[in-house]
């Protein structure tokens, strides 16, 4: 698991319901520090202050700083302020779910589809750049990605930018094996956070994941199965790990059609 004491960077949180927080607790369940990042004050204050599941004590006692990932000098004034970290999460996404998600795949809002790659895919290249010079002893980076080699309905850009989320992770494996920075991606389920449910077609996302899992997948329980593989990613138990996709989905991404009523738990 991961190294008692050291400190770990979870980025993209959004409140406590989020994938995001589920690593960052696993994380200081097993010993470590944790520094969140949120976009902006704004989106703390309307999606993670309000939390009905955290007492103010409990909110103020994290570690929550800011940072927009499309602003370059704001990424390199967060990674300046850490001091010398020992992991990285990327656990973030945006595409304009009225322009780049729905019905349609085809859409003429280019500006939308640039912003949605740069926050979904290149955000990643960005913030490691900035980060590893304060991972001076090694360390790892994991990214959030969604099964990308299938087509789903409604889900259109999102789904090219997650498969080029998982390009940049090979490139980066390789660009940094050199400085023992190992950097991997964990391809989970459908999990319903405040994030996920607002893509269109998210029922029909958990609907198919009831037919095609081998082992039973529960879209309000499983995120802490995908912060395990997370932290475990984070540890020296997995260095010698890089530049894979880990798909923690209760197996659908290895099913051929549905499974057949005999096979269901």
């Amino acid at each position: 698991m991961i190294e008692a004491g050291k400190t770990y960077v979870v980025m993209g949180l959004l409140n406590s319901d989020s994938i995001a927080f589920a690593i960052g607790k696993s994380i200081k369940e097993h010993g470590g520090k944790v520094i969140f990042s949120v976009q902006n004050e704004r989106l703390k204050r309307i999606f993670f202050d309000r939390s009905k599941d955290l007492s103010q004590e409990e909110i103020a006692a994290l570690d929550i700083r800011y940072c927009d990932v499309t602003d370059e000098a704001q990424v390199k004034a967060f990674f300046e302020s850490t001091g010398e970290i020992s992991g990285l999460v990327h656990s973030i996404g945006y595409a304009n779910p009225k322009t780049c998600l729905g019905a349609e795949f085809h859409t003429d809002a280019i500006e939308d589809i640039k912003n949605a790659f740069n926050i979904s895919a290149v955000s990643l290249a960005t913030i490691v750049r900035h980060a590893y010079p304060h991972m001076k002893a090694g360390g790892s980076v994991v990214a959030l990605t969604f099964e990308s080699r299938l087509a789903f309905p409604q889900y259109n850009w999102m789904g090219v930018n997650k498969a080029a989320l998982e390009a940049v992770v090979r490139a980066l494996a390789r660009r940094h094996g050199k400085d023992l920075i190992r950097i991997n991606a964990v391809s989970a389920g459908p999990i319903a956070t405040k994030a996920a449910t607002s893509i269109p077609g998210f029922e029909m996302l958990a609907n198919t994941w009831q037919k095609i899992s081998p082992l039973p997948w529960n879209v309000y329980e499983e995120k802490t199965e995908v912060a395990n593989a997370a932290t475990f990613l984070l540890g020296p138990l997995a260095k010698k790990i890089t530049g894979q996709t880990i798909y923690v989905d209760g197996g659908a991404s290895i099913i051929g059609g549905e499974m057949l009523p005999e096979e269901r738990a």
